[in-house]
C-alpha cells in the first residue's frame, strides 16, 4: 500500500561523521541512532558565572516530538513495512561495512559510502511509496513524488556531496535516487577540506584512517572537479539554494583527541573545521557558537535544531545584507587621504540573530567569539553590499496568535578599525573596541491572503526599545524576469566621524 506524500514532511536520511580509529568505529554502531540521540543541558553562563541549565532532548526526540516523526526501528532490526508512515527517520549505518562486528574490519573508499547511500534512498522510496509497478497509477505518482533531505554532520555531508556529485551521476549510479534529494543540511562539514596550523590543508600523505579524504585533491577526486575548481564547488549537480551549511564557531569546548585538535586547527573554527571551510559556494549558511562535538557541541544544540527545522519545514527565507552609502573617516585620517596618503583598515561586522520569545540565537557572528564578518577597505565602497545572515523563519510559531507575522531582531555591529597610513599605525585617539555603528533593530513581517504585499514595522533598541514603530519601504523583488519575493529597506546611520550610512536590505522569499 502506498503512502501518503505529505509535503514538505519527507523521510530524513541522518549520516553521521568520521570515526578516526576502529575503537571509535565500534562504538559508532553499537549507537541505534549513531549520535543523533544525544541531548544537551548547558547552554551558557549566567552573569555570576553558573551555568545556565536549558535541557535540549535531542534532534530525534524533538523531530518526533514536534512534528510527528518516527523512527524505523523493531523487533530488533529495521522495519520492512511502515505501515502507512512517511515521517521517517533513518540513520545511514555506513560505518556497518567497516566494523568488525558487522563488517570486514576495514575502512571502506569515500565512494563507496556514497553508493550505499543511493541504494538506502531507494530501500526508503520502496517502504515508503511501494515498489516499481506496484500500486498502480496511485503508487507511481507516489513514487514520482517522492522525496528525502539528508541531515549530515561532519565527514557525512562529504558522502553526501560525493553521492550528489560523483556516484549517482555515474553509469553505475542508482537510478533516481539523486532527484529525490530535496535538501540537504550539513553541520560542521569541511566543504573547503581541513587545515592544520603549520600545514594547511591536511596533507595527502596522512592515509591512516582515511585522513586524506579531508585532501583538497582527494576532494576533487571523490567530488569529481577539476584542479581549477574550489571544492566547495557543488558544480552544478545540486542547487545550492537548497543546500544549508551549518557553521560552528566555538573551538575552545572541543575536546577531542584529549584537547589536540583544538589546538592543531586553532581559532576561526569549531575545533576542527576552519568557519572558512564550513560551507559550500551560494549556499544559504548560519553561524553559531557550538563546538564540532561534546557537550557543547553543533548537533546536539537548540540552535543546530531551529536552523534544521526552519530549513526543513519553515515557509520565510530571509537574506538580510548591508548595504554600503558611505563609510566616514576620522578627520585627521580624512585629511591624510585628500593628501594622498595610502589608507588600509580592516572592518568587523558582527551580527545576532533572534526569534522573538526564544532563549536561543539563530545567527551569531561576533569579533569576541572571532567569529566576525572581515570587510577589507577597499570593498566598502559606496553600493558595496555586506551579506549578514541567511534565515528561514515558521509562521506556525507565532508567540502572540493575534498577530499575523512573524518577528525577530538583529544586533548589528560594525567595529572601528585600526587605520594604517602609508604603513603605519595611525592610533591616535583610537580606542580599541568602539563602533561606526551599533544598535539591535526589532522586526515583524506581516501579510494578509496569499499573493497580498506584505508589511515590515522596525524599531531601534536605542530610540525604542522592543517596539516596533516604523514601517520599512517595500518593494517587489524581481529575478530573472519575474517576482520572486520582496525586499525590505531600512535606514541605518550613525552621524559621527568616523560613522556609517547605510541601508539594511532584508530580501525575503516565499519558502516551502
Amino acid at each position: 500500500m502506498t503512502k501518503p506524500i505529505e509535503p514538505p514532511f519527507y523521510p530524513i536520511i541522518y549520516l553521521r561523521g568520521y570515526a578516526m580509529s576502529m575503537s571509535e568505529i565500534e562504538d559508532t554502531v553499537a549507537d541505534p541512532y549513531m549520535g543523533f540521540n544525544l541531548g544537551s543541558t548547558k547552554i551558557r553562563q549566567r552573569w555570576d558565572g553558573r551555568i545556565a541549565k536549558y535541557i535540549f532532548e535531542s534532534p530525534l526526540i524533538r523531530l518526533m516530538k514536534d512534528h510527528g516523526y518516527v523512527d524505523v526501528y523493531g523487533d530488533g532490526d529495521e522495519l520492512s513495512t511502515l505501515d502507512d508512515v512517511a515521517r521517517t527517520i533513518w540513520i545511514f549505518r555506513y560505518y556497518d561495512d567497516s566494523s568488525e562486528s558487522f563488517g570486514k574490519g576495514k575502512a571502506e573508499e569515500i565512494e563507496f559510502y556514497a553508493q550505499r547511500l543511493g541504494e538506502l534512498i531507494e530501500r526508503v522510496r520502496d517502504l515508503t511509496c511501494g515498489k516499481a509497478g506496484e500500486g498502480g497509477a496511485r503508487g507511481a505518482r507516489a513514487r514520482q513524488k517522492f522525496r528525502v533531505y539528508l541531515v549530515a554532520h561532519s565527514m557525512g555531508g562529504l558522502i553526501a556531496r560525493c553521492f550528489l556529485q560523483n556516484v549517482s551521476a555515474g553509469a553505475n549510479g542508482p537510478v533516481g535516487s539523486a532527484k529525490a534529494v530535496d535538501k540537504v543540511f550539513t553541520y560542521g562539514t569541511p566543504h573547503g577540506g581541513i587545515d592544520v596550523r603549520g600545514l594547511g590543508n591536511v596533507p595527502s600523505f596522512f592515509k591512516a584512517n582515511d585522513m586524506d579524504n579531508f585532501n583538497e585533491s582527494r576532494m576533487r577526486k571523490f567530488l569529481k572537479l577539476s584542479e581549477d575548481q574550489k571544492v566547495t564547488s557543488l558544480n552544478g549537480k545540486f542547487d545550492p539554494a537548497r543546500f544549508f551549511c551549518l557553521v560552528g564557531t566555538n573551538y575552545r569546548d572541543y575536546n577531542a583527541a584529549m584537547g589536540l585538535a583544538q589546538h592543531a586547527v586553532g581559532p576561526m573554527s569549531d575545533g576542527l573545521v576552519m568557519i572558512k571551510n564550513a560551507s559550500v559556494d551560494g549556499a544559504p549558511r548560519a553561524f553559531v557558537h557550538r563546538a564540532h562535538s561534546g557537550q557543547y557541541g553543533i548537533v546536539n544544540s537548540e540552535e543546530g535544531y531551529q536552523n534544521l527545522r526552519r530549513f526543513l519545514f519553515g515557509n520565510l527565507r530571509v537574506e538580510s545584507v548591508l548595504q554600503i552609502q558611505e563609510i566616514s573617516l576620522p578627520p585627521e585620517v580624512a585629511k591624510k587621504r585628500k593628501q594622498g596618503k595610502k589608507i588600509h583598515a580592516s572592518y568587523h561586522a558582527e551580527v545576532v540573530a533572534r526569534v522573538r520569545g526564544k532563549r536561543w540565537d539563530l545567527h551569531r557572528r561576533t569579533t569576541t567569539e572571532e567569529s566576525a564578518i572581515f570587510v577589507p577597505y577597499d570593498k566598502v565602497e559606496a553600493g558595496a553590499e555586506i551579506h549578514l545572515a541567511s534565515a528561514f523563519l515558521m509562521g506556525s510559531e507565532r508567540v502572540d496568535m493575534r498577530r499575523q507575522g512573524l518577528a525577530f531582531s538583529l544586533d548589528l555591529g560594525v567595529l572601528v578599525p585600526e587605520y594604517e597610513v602609508d604603513g603605519v599605525l595611525f592610533l591616535k585617539h583610537h580606542f580599541d573596541g568602539g563602533y561606526l555603528y551599533r544598535d539591535k533593530l526589532n522586526l515583524e513581517v506581516t501579510w494578509g491572503d496569499v499573493g497580498d504585499q506584505p508589511k515590515m514595522k522596525f524599531g531601534f533598541d536605542s530610540k525604542t526599545p522592543n517596539q516596533m514603530r516604523n514601517e520599512a519601504a517595500v518593494k517587489p523583488l524581481v529575478e530573472g524576469g519575474g517576482q520572486v519575493g520582496f525586499q525590505f529597506e531600512i535606514p541605518i546611520e550613525q552621524e559621527t566621524q568616523p560613522g556609517l550610512k547605510a541601508k539594511l536590505i532584508l530580501r525575503s522569499y516565499g519558502w516551502n
